[in-house]
């Protein structure tokens, strides 16, 4: 069970409740991902089960939640994980159906338009009558849950309410979960202190309808492995007058920048598209091999063309 290099709530709770599924029906099944969970992740029980060992002995891979070379950069690199795809069944369970593929072996496809990769791994589920048990039914919520912003965006409709209600009937515990959640987002006075520093470097761009945050390779290694810097600030920055996109930018000593987008218009796909990154309207992601100071322009000018084409 394959990730993106930027495991979000809804790609661990796929692969997770694909793990119970499957394991039910007398699979053994192996998770993988190319990086370390996000420790604001953590509160997703099993999270600790995913391996950034991949298992050259699997039958067949599924990957859940990516759908392009980009977001699978590291795990491709390596040539006998690539010839494994290469050589092997690969089954892909989506939800970006405007997304091109991009991967560079065959694979079977199953792609929806729903909120989540979760309401495609349930409508499975539905259709060959397999069983969801308490904890995948817990997976599958807090996957849809964390996609669609709490149920929230645009690419939520009656069947998505109807899907998560008949997950509570299967036992997840929404009131559980969120309390487990909130739990992990704690923080120390250290961080605390952290993120007020953060707050006050923010810049703004385009008449402040672009909020952006840069995080040096200092602060990434003092402080990412207590609390992910980006998501520190990133949401309130999003709720700033006036802002639009909320942009975090962290910087890597091979020099690599990976840009985390947050909008409270649908234009984070969009906006990444222009770096080779991918995501949702809402929330989206890139990475990219340049300066930071000589990228700034390029990235500004790509917002102000995505936010006028909007208009």
């Amino acid at each position: 069970m394959v990730q993106a290099e930027n495991p979000d709530g809804d790609s661990i709770g796929s692969a997770l409740a694909l793990e119970e599924i499957l394991g039910y029906m007398g699979k053994e099944v192996s998770l993988h991902c190319s990086v370390a969970i996000p420790k604001y992740l953590r509160y997703i029980a099993g999270w600790d089960r995913i391996s950034t060992d991949f298992d050259l002995s699997a039958d067949i891979a599924i990957i859940v939640d990516a759908n392009s070379r980009v977001l699978m950069g590291r795990t491709l690199d390596a040539p006998e994980v690539l010839s494994f795809f290469e050589k092997h069944p690969v089954i892909v369970i989506d939800h970006h159906v405007d997304v091109e593929s991009d991967l560079p072996f065959e694979f079977e496809s199953v792609i929806g338009n729903g909120a989540a990769t979760a309401i495609e791994v349930y409508k499975l589920c539905t259709e060959f009558g397999w069983a969801i048990n308490t904890a995948a039914a817990t997976n599958l919520f807090i996957s849809i849950q964390s996609d669609s912003l709490g149920l929230t965006t645009e690419n939520v409709t009656a069947e998505t309410f109807r899907i998560c209600g008949e997950l509570i009937d299967l036992g997840a515990n929404p009131a559980e979960i969120e309390s487990a959640r909130r739990e992990l987002m704690k923080k120390s006075p250290e961080i605390l202190e952290y993120k007020g520093r953060l707050l006050q470097r923010v810049e703004y761009h385009l008449d402040g309808r672009l909020a952006l945050i840069h995080i040096p390779w200092e602060e990434i290694e003092e402080y990412s492995d207590k609390y992910n810097p980006t998501m520190l600030v990133l949401d309130e920055m999003r709720l700033v007058n006036d802002v639009q996109v909320a942009i975090g930018i962290k910087t890597y000593p091979d020099g690599k920048l990976t840009g985390k987008l947050r909008a409270n218009i649908p234009v984070c796909d969009a906006i990444s598209g222009y770096f080779g990154g991918g995501g949702h309207p809402y929330a989206a992601g890139f990475r990219i091999y340049e300066n930071y100071d000589e990228f700034l322009p390029g990235l500004i000018q790509a917002v102000d063309k995505v936010l006028k084409e909007r208009e």
